[in-house]
């Protein structure tokens, strides 16, 4: 029997176990596929207080350690449903536990087209930080239209020949800051009012197909599609008992209690205003802090 189990080793889910770790509680984080989250695909952290700049990758690989330090079990299992009983049942166990913190996190959008499946780790990826030094001095183009799209450009800028920044409104939603450096690199290409329709290729990627607001096609051959449009929540596994709004994000009144006593959500898998790495964090240890005090009510 575990004190707290914990689901998603992002940030949020890792700092809820060094919260409750030092608590001296025992602990269980399960984790899908590797730790770290969305952060892992953050080139550079320059937002974070007290930390001038980071990559993403050493932030998370920093917190992990710390938490094994502190002897917490980290086992890397699916988890596939739980109960209001508060059992966890994963694509290897079943463990028991007095309480549960929800931390999922989020995952990368996808457009949706035929072929994008088919294609992941052929030329279309989801994280330029990761797949970028393999389209050196080629063709690519970033779709999306936030901080995420623009840092995606302004990295592969430095390393493809030439850069499409695809966006499907006539204005970027990111900080003035990142737009200011496009606008000094030479090898981005700028394409707004435009949504990809198509994306071509059998073996590899060849070529996509955009079309503008005035229903003007245009078709681009590249070698490289990096798709930055946002983020969705990981909960359908949850869905049978906690509370989701429309778009998947679990229902909190407080940000920490879900409608099942003694299961909690922390982090980027809650219906929230800002999702930073700074309220990951905060929600991880509110989350720990709530947990404990109620464990034994």
């Amino acid at each position: 029997m575990y004190d707290i189990i914990i689901i998603g080793a992002g940030p949020a889910g890792l700092t809820a176990a060094l919260y409750a770790r030092r608590a001296n509680k025992k602990v269980l984080v399960l984790e899908a596929s590797s730790y770290g989250g969305q952060i892992l695909n953050a080139s550079k952290v320059e937002n974070y207080p007290g930390i001038e700049s980071i990559s993403g990758f050493d932030y998370a690989t920093n917190l992990y350690n710390q938490v094994k330090k502190l002897d917490c079990e980290i086992k890397f299992e699916t988890v596939v449903k739980i109960d209001e009983e508060r059992n966890v049942y994963t694509n290897k166990n079943e463990y028991k536990t007095k309480t549960i913190i929800i931390a999922t996190g989020s995952k990368s959008r996808k457009l949706k087209l035929e072929n994008e499946g088919k294609l992941i780790g052929k030329g279309v990826s989801y994280c330029a930080t990761c797949d970028g030094n393999f389209f050196k001095n080629k063709i690519v183009a970033v779709n999306g239209g936030g901080n995420t799209a623009l840092e995606d450009a302004i990295y592969l800028s430095d390393i493809a020949k030439k850069v499409y920044l695809i966006h499907r409104r006539d204005e970027f939603r990111g900080e003035n800051k990142y737009l200011t450096e496009i606008n000094n690199k030479k090898n981005i290409e700028i394409i707004l009012n435009s949504n990809i329709i198509k994306i071509n290729g059998e073996e590899k990627l060849e070529s996509i197909e955009l079309e503008n607001s005035n229903n003007e096609k245009q078709t681009l051959e590249i070698d490289g599609l990096f798709i930055a449009i946002g983020q969705e929540p990981k909960n359908e596994i949850f869905s049978n008992i906690i509370k989701l709004n429309d778009k998947g994000y679990i229902e909190s009144e407080d940000g920490v209690h879900t409608n099942i006593k003694k299961i909690y959500v922390a982090g980027d898998a809650r219906v929230k205003t800002l999702r930073q790495l700074t309220t990951a964090v905060s929600d991880g240890s509110i989350a720990a802090t709530m947990a404990i005090k109620e464990m034994e009510d």
